[in-house]
């Protein structure tokens, strides 16, 4: 892991939109199951996931789901369970209501507040499962009232075993009712468009590989999608008072993601750089996913000396990190001055994975520099709102001229008109 100065670091970020072959691919995919519904979901399934199912086999049954509970360890349970109650009472706290407010000329301006009907939530097969996205996604939503709650993941999330039993444990204790065994653009497709099997949602949310981010492009505008989400993020931000070993851990939590995921430490003191670049090496040894995290490291990690803390908030500010750990000897000092962070770990003891698995604020961030401007999954994300005016006879007496000025300022006669109709009307009758 290299030591740089800031002024020589440019972390590279690239989000992968597909090759022209793969963006052909999934059009086709797409287009082919709003066409052809069951049949091309079946067709595709068989093609890409070679498994051959029936119609009557794609949704997984309630059976299925509650026979995971004899297959994992019980402590996984439990601990999914303490997890979903921080993650629901951490939700809890964003919910609003719509409101009105009556003003004394009579107008009546507020906004309706509602839940979608209904939400598809995508979960990956492939290189790992991740039932702690299935918590991430479903109970904001829940929290939010979305009333239909569909599931899709591919048919083999767990191998020849089907799918993943920590994925429908997981399922289970979120209150998932409705999951089906399909993954891809076509589970995409079956989701925004709909099927003989799978009703049609109004938004679709969670992670997948190039395929199903470009299908959820795709049908973006049919539907509404959550993210183009990029490769996972850390910075840690240091003074000499932190712990090497903890750094190296935490940086490494984010390597193994990813091959193209970034792990970067800013620290004022040149001395910790040294050390925290050793222990990486150190720790990297034993590394179960040690070749994903080492190259990780090796292409987009870095370890940024910088002159001073006030110079490293500046650096952290310009990143936008999905993931921000302050390790300084008075963090809150520093908390005011983070202006882009999608997630900030304050201290040793709060490492990135218990905001990823258990604190309950939601591990879905913005990536990619997004912080700047996005925020991560919440309530609001699976709400929608209506506008509500009522304006009172008075109230358009006194401010219709001046309604009319603007509207035929931007040459937009018609709607001066239906304005001064009503003034003139209302003017002969007084």
């Amino acid at each position: 892991m290299r030591i740089v100065k800031a002024s020589e670091f440019q972390l590279e970020r690239e989000v992968d939109y597909g090759t022209a072959e793969q963006v052909a691919v999934v059009k086709r995919v797409v287009q082919d199951v709003r066409q052809t519904g069951d049949d091309g979901l079946l067709r595709y399934t068989e093609q890409f996931d070679k498994m051959v199912l029936s119609t009557e086999q794609l949704r997984v049954s309630e059976a299925e789901i509650q026979a995971a509970y004899d297959t994992v360890e019980p402590s996984f349970v439990q601990a999914i369970r303490e997890a979903s109650a921080n993650i629901r009472a951490f939700h809890e706290r964003q919910k609003r209501t719509s409101w009105m407010d009556v003003q004394p000329d009579g107008t009546l301006l507020g906004q309706i507040i509602k839940p979608l009907k209904r939400v598809g939530v995508y979960v990956p097969g492939g290189k790992a499962a991740y039932p702690s996205s299935v918590l991430m996604n479903v109970i904001p939503a829940q929290v939010a009232g979305v009333k239909e709650i569909v599931m899709v993941t591919p048919p083999a999330t767990g191998g020849v075993a089907g799918i993943d039993p920590y994925i429908r444990v997981a399922a289970a204790e979120a209150g998932v009712k409705e999951m089906y065994r399909v993954g891809g653009a076509q589970a995409i497709a079956a989701l925004a468009y709909g099927t003989e099997s799978i009703a049609r949602v109004d938004k679709i949310c969670g992670p997948g590989n190039i395929y199903v981010a470009l299908a959820k492009r795709e049908v973006y505008g049919t539907v509404d999608i959550d993210s183009m989400a990029g490769p996972s993020e850390i910075v840690v931000l240091a003074d000499g008072s932190a712990n090497a070993a903890y750094i190296a851990a935490d940086l490494l939590s984010q390597a193994e993601h990813d091959e193209m995921a970034s792990a970067v430490l800013v620290t004022s003191c040149a001395e910790l750089a040294v050390r925290v670049q050793a222990e990486v090496i150190a720790q990297l040894a034993s590394l179960p996913r040690q070749v994903i995290a080492a190259k990780s490291i090796e292409q987009h990690g870095a370890i940024i000396v910088v002159d001073n803390l006030e110079q490293g908030v500046d650096f952290v500010n310009d990143l936008a990190p999905e993931h921000l750990e302050i390790m300084t000897e008075d963090p809150m000092e520093w908390l005011g001055r983070i202006e882009n962070a999608g997630a900030i770990f304050i201290g040793p003891y709060s490492s990135e994975p218990v905001g990823d698995y258990f604190a309950g604020p939601n591990h879905i961030i913005p990536t990619n520099g997004t912080a700047r401007f996005s925020s991560p999954v919440d309530v609001d994300m699976f709400l929608k709102k209506s506008s509500l005016i009522r304006y009172s006879k008075e109230a358009l007496l006194q401010h219709g001229e001046k309604i009319m000025t603007i509207a035929r300022h931007e040459g937009l006669e018609a709607h001066a008109r239906a304005i001064e109709i009503r003034l003139k009307q209302e003017r002969l009758q007084d």
